[in-house]
């Protein structure tokens, strides 16, 4: 790593880092202008000059010809001139001694990242400068200028001044300083010092304590993939720290370095860490990232890390990606990023392997829920003579074991999860390079498949398993439709996962559910689970339901018939295999209709429920929805979500059992408000029924008794103190919400007005439950997002949101100016474009038009689009709201103000007109005259329905 520029890395850099030419500048300068103020300001302009024309060198180089590791080491090479040139100029013009003694010498020479020789554009510059054994005026003087200078230059500089004793010292009590000096490169001064220190680190630090490097390494790594995201696969990649970047092919260097003495790949091959196959393959990554790496910096000025959406689309085309059918061009950019991340986990995985082999590392069980793995003694399985147990590994009794029976490549995976045993390094090794194996005969192998089918259902820990498959080859080759998806990403902001990674992560979930480990957060699922007929169905439906991503054609659609292709091969029988497609086909209907459709509405449950037909698809779907939703991302479910869908299993469940009829329906009001009553059981029977007679039916069949009760007191409370207005919040930790409740005379624009404090205050709403009592009020209850843990804390933030209700309908504050402040596509949104879309439909309901609205999400959209149905004369029945990443699903279940669907074909394409007018940003719909829908009216007392 340490080694001089290539020929073609070197390029022309002389032109532009000659530390000579640049000293003889500096010192011309100094000759026209004399020590002074206008001297240093001459120096830093042509400093900075002279860094800046050389960085857009360097960009250049980089552009035409890709070299990402050539660019790293022509940054370095001229952070080294221009080093190099201001010591040169300092101790000859400055600070000159013309006979120097013992004490005034300096080492200057680079650590860290620096060290190394290979620097990105915003990277920091790390120098130790080492002194013979005490500092002297000279030398604090020529450290002193050479600082200042740099941080002048606006550069990050992380220094130290220490001797030869005190880095030995340091390093041996301090890892970060210890792997700094082993990365130590001389760069000017007195070279002596420079290898009087590698002598002395070589001999007083690193002999002997190989393996305590070792652990601290890979203790830190570990420690910094949990801060960066545990999984390599996160779409939105930090190329630096993240898991399979650039540090992680650093800590094998710098373990190499350590424990092999290795200075480069070359060396690592003769050390039989590597062969030169995967030396050639460290190289390549390491090329890659950088290239990454140098690019992120030049695009956006600064030490930028993080691979984000808004960047993904530029990195792409300054890579050179172009589209290709069904996939875009930064979605190959990052198929390629995420296929080299996993390059960089093979490589570990064979480093850390060797390591563990050498008895330097630490074996590990390979799944931490498993724990029958106990220490076996050495030779073969009683399962197969193919396999052997060598030191706690599974590992291949000779090298032709794939040859001789291919079925052992699949083999070797249900060994692994059947007993818990760590795989041997020779094993994965071999088993990478007989991938040319497997090929349709083993693919339709009947014990082959039935292995598989045993991994993929295992009892024990099948996510780690087929991970493990994934990462070596096999599941890619095995099940070639997997193999298409691997490493492919989605790009939104809705997965947070590539979707092989998502596939794997959801039978980790399920598996989690199945154990009951999810008990409380699933609760539904985990009582249903038990009951299903066919596990194996379910496991393999959420193995393959978003396999045909990154296709042309709808991925649903697509991921059944290659169910119905897949299925059969794994043994299922026919039902069995319809009942897997049909999950697929249907995988994102339960969560799309949970979350944006009114479940009190009996169309809305009966068209469910002819689509689902059976109960055990009902429970099938339910539980595979709760996984794959989980397995979306961190912070992608809440419990509000799991109560959405637990509404919609229940109101479907009877459906699907031949109930739900009007009769049912009295039953369950009258069931409602004797449940009522006996919670109410210090109320006169009279004020009990006036009470009941202000709620509408909808409110007794929509609303829980919990809410039914607040509600109660709420409003005998406000009645008791002659009010027109309350407001109450409530958190909700177990759904992940807060509740505002609104009691407020009816008004047109009162859930506009709702929704846009929310938006102002910065709240996010997930929903909205709308009624309007028979005596001219409306109870609105709004569903924000939980910002705060706490449960006072939240409650006081609901505080704050329920006083700007107050204020607005109060009319004490302008809303559209508070908004407007926020109503613009936040930061990575801005990356994305979804094309709006209206729909108005009348066949979703039996007394309602549904209006479903899409399009790129916003603070104050629901704002803007209230407002807007407010100035068309549309009373809103219910609202319904869902954010997928960038893309906003808000739906309506309107009227228009005698109560009646809006069936003319004309005032149907002015709300569509009007409506996605919100979604361009010039023409904002919530401040258009209203031509197509009139002008603001008050309701006729209730809204739409409610009376029915």
């Amino acid at each position: 790593m340490n080694k001089r520029l290539t020929n073609k890395s070197a390029r022309n850099l002389a032109e532009i880092a000659d530390p000579d030419a640049l000293a003889g500048e500096l010192a011309d300068l100094f000759e026209k202008h004399g020590a002074g103020n206008d001297f240093r300001a001459a120096m830093l302009a042509h400093l900075k000059a002279f860094r800046a024309r050389g960085h857009e060198t360097i960009e250049t180089w980089l552009s035409e010809d890709g070299r990402g590791l050539d660019c790293a080491r022509r940054i370095g090479a001229l952070q080294d001139a221009i080093i190099q040139g201001i010591y040169a100029f300092t101790t000859s013009h400055l600070y000159p001694v013309t006979n120097p003694s013992s004490s005034e010498r300096l080492s200057v020479i680079a650590v860290g990242g620096y060290g190394r020789a290979t620097m990105a554009p915003g990277s920091d510059v790390d120098l130790l400068f080492v002194l013979p054994y005490k500092k002297t005026a000279w030398s604090e003087s020529v450290c002193e200028q050479m600082l200042y200078t740099l941080w002048d230059m606006e550069l990050k500089v992380g220094h130290a001044v220490r001797t030869v004793d005190d880095c030995v010292r340091l390093s041996n009590a301090d890892m970060t300083i210890r792997t700094s000096i082993l990365d130590a490169r001389f760069i000017c001064g007195d070279r002596e010092l420079f290898d009087e220190l590698e002598d002395r680190f070589q001999a007083d630090v690193v002999a002997g304590t190989g393996p305590e490097f070792i652990e601290a390494k890979l203790a830190e790594r570990d420690a910094r993939h949990t801060r960066s995201g545990e999984s390599r696969y996160l779409v939105e990649p930090n190329v630096k720290d993240g898991k399979g970047g650039l540090r992680d092919l650093q800590t094998l260097f710098w373990i190499g370095k350590y424990f092999y003495g290795a200075d480069s790949g070359e060396d690592l091959v003769e050390a039989g860490v590597f062969d030169k196959s995967e030396s050639r393959l460290f190289r390549k990554c390491e090329d890659f990232l950088w290239a990454v790496r140098c690019h992120l910096h030049f695009m956006t000025g600064r030490a930028e890390e993080r691979l984000t959406f808004d960047l993904q689309r530029g990195m792409a085309t300054r890579l050179g990606y172009l589209p290709h059918p069904g996939v875009r061009d930064v979605e190959r950019f990052m198929k390629h990023y995420f296929l080299v991340a996993k390059d960089v986990g093979d490589l570990t995985r064979i480093f850390c392997n060797a390591l563990e082999v050498q008895h330097v590392k630490r074996t590990q069980v390979l799944s931490r829920f498993m724990q029958r793995f106990r220490r076996r003694r050495p030779g073969k399985l009683s399962d197969s003579d193919d396999f052997v147990i060598e030191s706690d590994r599974l590992n291949i009794a000779d090298d032709f074991a794939f040859e001789r029976d291919p079925v052992n490549l699949i083999r070797l995976f249900h060994l692994a999860d059947k007993y818990n045993i760590p795989f041997h390094p020779e094993a994965l090794k071999i088993a990478r390079r007989s991938l040319k194996l497997i090929g349709p005969k083993l693919r339709e192998n009947e014990e082959a498949n039935a292995l598989f089918l045993k991994i993929l259902t295992s009892r024990n820990d099948p996510e780690v398993v087929l991970r493990r498959m994934n990462e070596a080859g096999v599941l890619g080759r095995f099940i070639p439709d997997f193999g298409k998806i691997v490493a492919l990403v989605q790009f939104n902001m809705y997965h947070h996962y590539t979707v092989d990674e998502h596939l794997i992560r959801s039978v980790g979930f399920l598996a989690d559910i199945d154990h009951g480990r999810l008990a409380d957060d699933h609760p539904l699922a985990n009582e249903i689970i038990r009951t299903i007929r066919s596990r194996d169905v379910l496991y393999l439906a959420l193995f393959l339901h978003d396999i045909a991503k990154g296709r042309p054609e709808d991925h649903s659609i697509a991921g059944a018939r290659v169910a119905r292709r897949l299925a059969p091969r794994l043994g299922f029988s026919a039902a069995d295999t319809e009942t897997v497609a049909w999950l697929i086909e249907h995988h994102l209907d339960m969560s799309m209709i949970a979350q944006s459709r009114d479940l009190a509405d009996r169309k809305t449950i009966e068209d469910f429920a002819a689509t689902v037909q059976s109960l055990e698809r009902l429970k099938l779907l339910l539980i595979l929805t709760v996984a794959d939703i989980r397995a979306v991302g961190p912070g992608v479910w809440n419990g509000w979500k799991g109560q959405l869908l637990r509404t919609l299993y229940y109101e479907t469940e009877p459906v699907l059992a031949g109930g739900h009829s009007q009769e049912q329906r009295k039953f369950r009001i009258e069931s409602a408000r004797a449940r009522l009553r006996e919670e109410l059981a210090d109320w006169p029977q009279a004020e009990f029924d006036a009470y009941c007679e202000r709620h509408y039916p909808a409110y007794w069949v929509r609303t829980d008794l919990p809410r039914q009760i607040e509600h109660a007191r709420l409003l005998h409370a406000m009645d008791g103190e002659g009010g027109k207005l309350a407001i109450r919040a409530r958190p909700d930790e177990f759904r992940d919400i807060t509740e505002i409740t609104v009691f407020a005379p009816d008004h047109p624009r009162l859930l506009s007005i709702i929704a846009g404090a929310c938006a102002a205050s910065g709240a996010n709403i997930v929903d909205a439950q709308i009624f309007t009592t028979s005596d001219g009020y409306a109870l609105d209850t709004i569903f924000v997002s939980r910002a705060l843990p706490e449960d006072a804390d939240e409650r006081r933030r609901a505080e704050r949101i329920g006083k700007v209700i107050e204020q607005a309908l109060a009319g004490q504050v302008k809303l559209r100016d508070l908004v407007g402040q926020r109503a613009v596509a936040k930061g990575r949104i801005r990356a994305f474009s979804v094309e709006p879309d209206v729909l108005v439909n009348n066949t979703w309901s039996n007394r309602y038009t549904v209006i479903e609205m899409s399009g790129l999400d916003r603070t104050g959209l629901l704002y803007q689009l209230t407002d807007v149905l407010a100035r068309l004369n549309l009373n809103i029945a219910s609202a319904h709201v869902a954010t997928f990443g960038e893309r906003a699903v808000d739906v309506f279940y309107v009227t228009d103000l005698t109560g009646q669907k809006i069936t003319n074909a004309n005032r149907q394409a002015a709300i569509r007109r009007r409506l996605l007018q919100v979604f361009q940003p010039q023409k904002e719909g919530s401040k258009e005259t209203s031509k197509d829908g009139g002008k603001d009216g008050a309701r006729s007392g209730a809204r739409a329905g409610e009376a029915a």
